[in-house]
């Protein structure tokens, strides 16, 4: 998936919503949720708009400087640290189920 920026942090305005193209090609629109720094690498969290569960994307940023590229990551452990530490920066945001 492929998008030209990062949102911004502002949580207090209007949702930010970035679209994204799926792997055929296809807009999907997403709820910016939270950019999340590990290892020295950045990932962001979205929600996908009419759904409720959270999708954690690598952020490459391009060249340039400013060409961003979002990546889907298939370590399964990793995806649990970068979701709890998610949980634990919105905690008094957002209601998980244990």
């Amino acid at each position: 998936m492929d998008n030209k920026k990062i949102p911004g942090e502002d949580h207090d305005s209007e949702p930010i919503i970035i679209v994204l193209n799926d792997e055929d090609g296809n807009d999907v629109e997403f709820e910016f949720l939270d950019l999340i720094e590990y290892n020295q690498e950045e990932y962001v969290a979205l929600l996908p708009l009419g759904d409720d569960s959270v999708v954690i994307l690598k952020v490459l940023t391009g060249e340039d400087g400013e060409t961003v590229d979002y990546i889907g990551i298939d370590d399964e452990k990793l995806l649990v640290a970068l979701f709890d530490i998610f949980k634990e920066k919105n905690a008094d945001v957002f209601e998980f189920d244990n």
